[in-house]
C-alpha cells in the first residue's frame, strides 16, 4: 500500500519510501531563500559577510541579525529563521565560555560546530519538533589554524576553505572559484567577500547593503567592519570596474 499524499509531510522521524525527511528538506529551502552569507579562510585569518536587508527606514541600521560573536576569536554568520539562529547562538556561546573556565583554553572551530550540529540533528529525530530552519557558518583562528565550517539543519557540517549559502549562492560560488586562492592575505580576502556579496546584491537589484566581520590570526579576536569602511571597498570595486 501507498501512503496518501502528504503523509510524509506530517512527521518528522519518518522517512518517505525514497529515503527522504520532508521537513529537513523544508527547513534547507528555508535556508536556501535567505539572505546570501559567506566565509573565506586566507593565510592572514578569517572573513565571514552577509547581506543586509532593512525591512523599513525606521529600522536602526546598525543593528545585525546575520553575524555574532562567539568568542574573542570565533563568529557566525546565519541564514534562515533568525530566532532559529538565535537559539542555537546562545547555546554556542555557552559551550564556548564553559570551555574556558573548564579546560582555560579557547575552544576550537570544529568542536563549536559539531555540537550544534549535535542540537540540530536531535530535531530531526523526535515527534512534536521540528527541524532548525537555520544554516550557521562558523569562522575563527585557533590552534589548529584558520578555519571555516558550515552547518544545515540536518546536523551535518563539513569544513571549506571558502562557502556561501542562501539565495545568492550560486553568484558567489561562480566568483569564488574563479578567483579564490588559499594564499590571499587578509586585505585581499576582504575585498573578495565585498566584491561576492554586492554582485549577488546586484543580480537581484537589490540595495548594496553588507556586513563584514574579520579574525586576524594575528590577534584572533574578531573585528566588524564599519559601514565607512565597507563602503570605501565597495567604491574601489566599482572604480576597478571589476
Amino acid at each position: 500500500m501507498f501512503a496518501a499524499p502528504g503523509a510524509y509531510d506530517r512527521t518528522i522521524t519518518i522517512f518517505s519510501p525514497d529515503g527522504r525527511l520532508f521537513q529537513v528538506e523544508y527547513a534547507l529551502e528555508t535556508v536556501n531563500r535567505g539572505a546570501t552569507i559567506l566565509g573565506i579562510v586566507c593565510s592572514e585569518g578569517v572573513v565571514l559577510g552577509a547581506e543586509e536587508k532593512i525591512e523599513t527606514k525606521l529600522q536602526d541600521t546598525n543593528f545585525t541579525w546575520k553575524l555574532y560573536e562567539i568568542d574573542d576569536h570565533l563568529g557566525a554568520a546565519v541564514v534562515g529563521l533568525g530566532s532559529d539562529a538565535r537559539i542555537l547562538i546562545d547555546q554556542a556561546r555557552v559551550y564556548s565560555q564553559s570551555n574556558r573556565l573548564m579546560y582555560d583554553e579557547a575552544i576550537d572551530v570544529e568542536i563549536i560546530t559539531k555540537r550544534v550540529g549535535d542540537i540540530k540533528q536531535l530535531y530531526t529525530q523526535h515527534g512534536g519538533v521540528r527541524p532548525f530552519g537555520v544554516s550557521i557558518i562558523f569562522g575563527g583562528v585557533d590552534k589548529t589554524g584558520n578555519r571555516i565550517f558550515a552547518t544545515d539543519p540536518s546536523g551535518s557540517y563539513r569544513s571549506f576553505k571558502a562557502v556561501a549559502l542562501g539565495i545568492g549562492r550560486e553568484t558567489v560560488e561562480n566568483i569564488l572559484k574563479e578567483e579564490y586562492r588559499e594564499n590571499l592575505n587578509l586585505e585581499e580576502a576582504i575585498k573578495l567577500a565585498v566584491r561576492c556579496l554586492t554582485k549577488a546584491l546586484e543580480a537581484r537589484g537589490e540595495p548594496k547593503r553588507i556586513k563584514i566581520s574579520v579574525i586576524p590570526s594575528s590577534t584572533k579576536r574578531l573585528k566588524t567592519l564599519s559601514d565607512e569602511e565597507i563602503e570605501t571597498y565597495q567604491q574601489g570595486i566599482e572604480g576597478s570596474g571589476t
